[in-house]
């Protein structure tokens, strides 16, 4: 039995995580970010300074699945991945969890803008 169900537009890729509840994923998403505010903080960084940095839940959602879709830890399976592949494959998150669309639409400008 695979993974994510069909895809639900005809033509839009799975990718692992794509079936997946987002309620779980975000619940998943809040527990990374606790526990790295709790390892930063332990590490003598304070708290106020931390958490404006740290990605928000639905980008921490989308960022964990991209990492599940590239591989274990993040590290890619394929060769090199540019701007635009990263770019198909947030809006294909967004195609899977419109919920996300959000976070996607900011992690995109944080690439475009950093591919400039």
């Amino acid at each position: 039995m695979p993974e994510t169900p069909d895809a639900p537009r005809g033509g839009v890729p799975e990718f692992r995580g794509a079936g997946r509840s987002l309620e779980v994923l975000r619940a998943e998403a809040h527990d990374e970010l606790s526990a790295l505010i709790e390892l930063r903080c332990r590490g003598g960084e304070d708290p106020w300074d931390v958490i404006p940095g740290l990605p928000t839940v639905d980008e921490q959602v989308v960022i964990s699945l991209r990492a599940a879709a590239r591989g274990v830890d993040g590290v890619p399976i394929g060769g090199g991945r540019g701007p635009g592949d990263e770019l198909h494959f947030l809006r294909t998150v967004a195609l899977w969890h419109p919920e996300l669309s959000t976070a996607v639409w900011s992690l995109m400008g944080r690439i475009d803008a950093a591919s400039r």
